[in-house]
């Protein structure tokens, strides 16, 4: 698919057809073209959680405003944040580089993120963004349609996952086959009003 088409046509869908199925290669190929999304010093702080079980996805939907694409969706990605990401051997997120550098991006993984919580929890949400938003990318690419959502009790998803403390949900995506059209658009800001040429 040309990528300005996936663009202009990524739309928050929220109904779709809850009798179609990804397959395996599918739902393999966005999460391969989502792990190659951006963070910082490449810590990968995301979790994915695909939610298969039709029980718990009901019982997610009751706290989520029983929004209907949590549970019609053929693909429901529950993204986490783990926020201790940094301090979990950060040299294996550089396992590939010199010995040097590993030490190198370990020392400084470190000295940017001790005592520093609010720092910790705001690059968790960069990089789980980032990663659903290229999630949501691929998708479309696929010919599938998907819903960002951040529409539910944050604490009671994370009691009916069982999370541990460290590891926060960010947001959903919903993906699958659109039954109904996204309304229009309500309108983009105008450039002038949005970018800054200093």
């Amino acid at each position: 698919m040309d990528f300005k088409k996936i663009i202009k046509e990524r739309r928050s869908i929220k109904y779709f057809d809850e009798h179609h199925k990804l397959s395996k290669d599918e739902i393999n190929e966005i999460f391969k073209h989502t792990l190659l999304s951006p963070t910082a010093f490449n810590l990968q702080h995301w979790r994915f959680l695909v939610i298969e079980n039709n029980e718990l996805r009901k019982k997610i939907q009751e706290v989520s405003f029983n929004q209907s694409q949590v549970t019609e969706s053929s693909l429901l990605v529950i993204i986490t944040g783990d926020l201790d990401a940094w301090k979990k051997n950060p040299t294996k997120y550089w396992r590939n580089a010199d010995k040097n550098v590993q030490t190198m991006m370990g020392d400084m993984i470190f000295n940017f993120y001790n005592h520093r919580k609010q720092m910790q929890r705001d690059e968790v949400m960069r990089s789980c963004s980032m990663a659903a938003m290229t999630m949501m990318l691929s998708a479309k690419n696929l010919g599938y349609d998907s819903c960002p959502m951040d529409g539910f009790d944050f604490d009671a998803v994370s009691k009916l996952l069982n999370l541990p403390k460290n590891q926060i949900p960010i947001m959903f995506v919903a993906i699958g086959k659109k039954k109904k059209e996204a309304w229009p658009r309500g309108g983009q800001l105008n450039l002038s009003e949005v970018v800054t040429f200093y």
